[in-house]
């Protein structure tokens, strides 16, 4: 398992570790035990498998980057696990900087 606590991401402000069913393994930051995100990430993987089977197979998306202007999630598939990193943004980073409304969310 990723040691994000001793080798943290650039610009990494929290993390999750999560299992497939969506339990929390490991949380630190920012998201240090936060349930209530782990239960809208794991809402939003169960959405990328309903919205079109022969898109979208069981799990077969493997990152998906939500960006905001201030910081962004970057959730990754891996091993039966679920790794959630909320990274700050460094100015015109993903294109958001400048723009109040830059939001994206990237699969």
């Amino acid at each position: 398992m990723l040691d994000l606590d001793n080798r943290p991401i650039p610009d990494q402000i929290g993390y999750l570790i999560m299992s497939e069913d969506g339990a929390v393994l490991a949380s630190g930051g920012e998201m240090e035990n936060d349930e209530r995100s782990a239960n809208i990430i794991s809402g939003l993987l169960t959405l990328t498998e309903s919205v079109d089977p022969a898109v979208f197979k069981k799990r077969s998306c493997k990152k998906i980057s939500i960006v905001y202007e201030e910081h962004s999630y970057t959730i990754c598939l891996s091993n039966k696990k679920i790794y959630v990193v909320k990274r700050r943004n460094t100015p015109n980073q993903n294109g958001a900087a400048g723009d109040a409304d830059a939001r994206a969310i990237l699969a």
